[in-house]
């Protein structure tokens, strides 16, 4: 194994075996499961592909929700979280560069009448979202107006719209061409309001040590590498998620 790779090896996974944070309630980066039970997906996937590269083993650490996997940053439950970049995760989580990008968009009812993104953040307007998704954070940190109202999942906060105790959907664009598919009568706004950038963090306190290889910039070799051969592209496809992801330009 190269040093620079030895280094990171000792300490990312001082354990010696590299242990994996993946979100459980995102279906297009955990689309399913082994007969054993095991998650599948790109989430696990590059997972494995992190671990190869330090020619580790590894295992995958579940959380059922993005929020959880990161309040736990900090308590050794894992060496590497696969979750989505958002700016309030950034104070405690160093990202790579993202792997798939997933669009985040609105949906509503034919009666309403929103003809841009901004329509939507105003007075008297509920929106359902899935609680502490990056796209959450986002909804928080750039709506003032509309009331967000959180689920404790994407199909709570879907159930929540079908039930009418809001106004709009706020997810992810995939889920809710597939309502539309259903019911016709929807409508969705086609510019994404966010872009969910699936990325690998790491604790900000081992990303960068003076004088030592930067951990992230390791994970932003392997995200390309495995961009660039190709490896991505093959395994949405393997996971029947290809036509519903983006994948980002190694360049």
């Amino acid at each position: 194994m190269p040093a620079d790779n030895r280094y990171i090896s000792d300490i990312l996974a001082p354990s010696g075996v590299l242990r994996a944070g993946i979100n459980l309630s995102n279906f297009l980066l955990v689309s399913s499961r082994a007969s054993d039970g095991t998650p599948q997906g790109i989430s696990p996937d590059m997972a494995g592909w992190v671990a190869a590269a330090l020619d580790l083993p590894f295992v995958l650490v579940p959380f059922n929700r993005p929020g959880e996997l990161a309040n736990a940053v900090d308590q050794d439950q894992w060496d590497i979280g696969n979750i989505a970049f958002e700016a309030e995760r950034a104070k405690t989580i160093a990202f790579s560069t993202p792997y798939v990008v997933i669009d985040a968009n609105f949906l509503f009812r034919a009666d309403a009448h929103f003809d841009q993104n901004e329509d939507v953040d105003s007075d008297g307007v509920k929106i359902a979202v899935s609680e502490r998704s990056a796209y959450d954070l986002w909804l928080t940190d750039h709506f003032k107006k509309a009331e967000i109202c959180r689920a404790p999942s994407i199909a709570a906060a879907h159930e929540m719209f079908h039930q009418g105790a809001v106004d709009v959907l706020a997810s992810l664009k995939p889920k809710l061409l597939e309502e539309i598919d259903a019911d016709s009568s929807l409508k969705m706004l086609d510019t994404p309001f966010a872009a969910v950038n699936q990325s690998i963090g790491v604790r900000q306190s081992i990303s960068v040590r003076q004088g030592q290889p930067d951990i992230v910039a390791f994970l932003n070799d392997v995200i390309v590498r495995r961009i660039a051969d190709g490896s991505v592209a093959a395994a949405l496809k393997r996971h029947g998620v290809d036509t519903k992801l983006s994948i980002p330009d190694p360049a």
